[in-house]
């Protein structure tokens, strides 16, 4: 695996502790989905609000290496608001992530997830910090 598909990969770290499958990836789209389990849950059995975060700002961070890693460059999340719509408590969830801004430090993103259904379950605004690559 290269360091664009490392970069990009969710089988890493927290992403994967989520299982979050992306679908798509370029720096004009992304989406992913996340199956609703149990233990990504709050104790009434809805989907914990910080997954939502969580998918969100991955998506956004995502999008954002896609566009700025063949020039020597990372992203780091910056800031996430994200605004809790609708509960879900079982099936899946699908995120969309759209970009606001691309500019040369920082691109901001729109987040929309919504439930099997395509309800509209939770909105955020991400952005994310694009940084040069420390040199060896």
């Amino acid at each position: 695996m290269d360091d664009i598909e490392r970069a990009l990969s969710t089988s890493q770290a927290f992403d994967g502790l989520l299982e979050l499958e992306l679908i798509e990836v370029t720096p004009e789209l992304v989406r992913g989905r996340i199956t609703v389990r149990r233990e990504l849950c709050q104790p009434f059995g809805v989907l914990h609000g910080g997954v939502y975060a969580a998918v969100a700002e991955s998506l956004a961070s995502r999008g954002t290496m896609a566009g700025v890693v063949r020039q020597g460059a990372y992203a780091l999340g910056l800031s996430n608001n994200t605004s809790f719509l609708r509960p879900v408590s079982e099936g899946t969830v699908e995120a969309l992530a759209r970009p606001r801004h691309r500019g040369r430090s920082t691109w901001v993103w729109d987040v929309e997830c919504s439930d099997g259904e395509e309800r509209l379950c939770a909105v955020s605004r991400v952005t994310i910090a694009v940084r040069s690559q420390p040199q060896p």
